[in-house]
């Protein structure tokens, strides 16, 4: 079975040496050690500051959401994956869908300013499959209108965009750790903002709200443990490695599958891309699922990712009509790419996609 995506793994031996630190020092999580090791060291990698490593990349946009202090109405994509809305609706917030850009099939920033009302607070933008959002208009609009700015940056890692780590962009960023990532830490994940006062505060948050026995607001349990910690330190120096592994396989793709038949999204000019995923767009919902059923039977898992459009979900007490994400989350499949993927299996895939289109 060749599946839609597979973890990529550091030399055993490589983990095992870093865990012995566990062992002699006893100290498991509540902010090791290595924790504090690997948010320095992926703030020097990354050229950021102000990261705190947390448990999921869902809990970081809960934190992000408590810190900033957002209620009432927070303007968001429909296309994403489900934490994006459900992380507001566990915070009591409610979720206004503004549709996609055609192009990138991040949030519109063309189409946010006319959903802004009295009570709207906040915009949680998601930069789909590491595609920066419109960050220029966002901020204008976020200025504007006194809004804070929260991006859903979970599939971004690496990223750059005008020489800048995506997560620098902003009031808060957060981004995803978990084993499906370009980079894991087994599950984890991060906030960064360019506030050091603010990162105290969801610091503060993520460890039950106090200090020894100070106790300064209501807190949940979002830290992470050292052996996660430990998983970082190993694959955070492999990803430039990472990087280019997977920007090869995008582009055999690329060459060998028909696009005149398949629309694939445009990354924006300035940008520096990760290749987390490789999307590609059908010309009908009808076609992906004979291309995803093809596919199965032929031991390929491919994934249907974002589907469906989170306007759509039966739990929501209010939606609003997004017809171009409604459309692609139709036609849009993610075909297998990580780390170790063989060109071989890459050319039996498109060849396996071209006969079925």
């Amino acid at each position: 079975m060749i599946n839609v995506t597979r973890s990529f793994l550091p030399e055993f031996k490589e983990y095992s040496d870093m865990i012995k630190e566990i062992w002699e020092n006893n100290h498991l999580t509540n902010r090791g050690p290595l924790a504090q090791r690997l948010e320095k060291e992926i703030c020097k990698k990354i050229d950021t500051r102000n990261l705190l490593f947390v448990s999921n990349g869902t809990i970081a946009i809960q934190l992000a959401i408590k810190a900033l202090e957002i209620s009432g109405e927070v303007i968001t994509t429909p296309f994403s994956y489900v934490a994006t809305t459900t992380s507001l609706l566990w915070e009591n917030c409610k979720p206004i869908f503004c549709d996609i850009n055609e192009h990138t099939f991040c949030i519109d920033a063309e189409k946010i300013e006319q959903l802004i009302t009295s009570k709207t607070t906040a915009i949680l933008a998601t930069h789909v499959y590491g595609i920066p959002c419109d960050i220029e208009k966002i901020e204008l609009i976020a200025k504007k209108y006194n809004l804070k700015v929260i991006y859903d940056a979970a599939h971004a890692f690496g990223v750059t965009y005008k020489g800048q780590s995506i997560l620098n962009y902003g009031d808060v960023s957060t981004c995803s750790f978990h084993a499906t990532k370009l980079f894991h830490t087994i599950e984890g994940g991060s906030i960064t903002t360019q506030d050091a006062d603010l990162l105290k505060k969801i610091t503060l948050l993520h460890s039950f709200g106090h200090v020894g026995d100070e106790y300064y607001t209501e807190g949940i349990n979002g830290k992470n443990s050292e052996f996660h910690a430990a998983m970082g330190l190993c694959n955070l120096p492999k990803l430039e490695l990472l990087i280019k592994s997977r920007k090869e396989s995008s582009e055999l793709y690329s060459e060998l599958l028909n696009l005149t038949k398949i629309r694939r999204p445009i990354i924006p000019a300035e940008t520096e891309y990760n290749y987390a995923y490789y999307p590609v767009v059908f010309e009908s919902e009808e076609i992906l699922l004979k291309v995803k059923s093809k596919l199965s039977e032929n031991q390929v898992n491919s994934r249907r990712y974002f589907f469906p459009s989170l306007n759509k979900l039966h739990y929501l007490e209010h939606s609003n009509p997004c017809p171009i994400s409604e459309d692609v989350a139709n036609r849009v499949l993610c075909l297998p790419l990580y780390f170790s993927i063989e060109p071989s299996a890459i050319k039996t895939i498109s060849n396996i996609v071209n006969e079925a289109i």
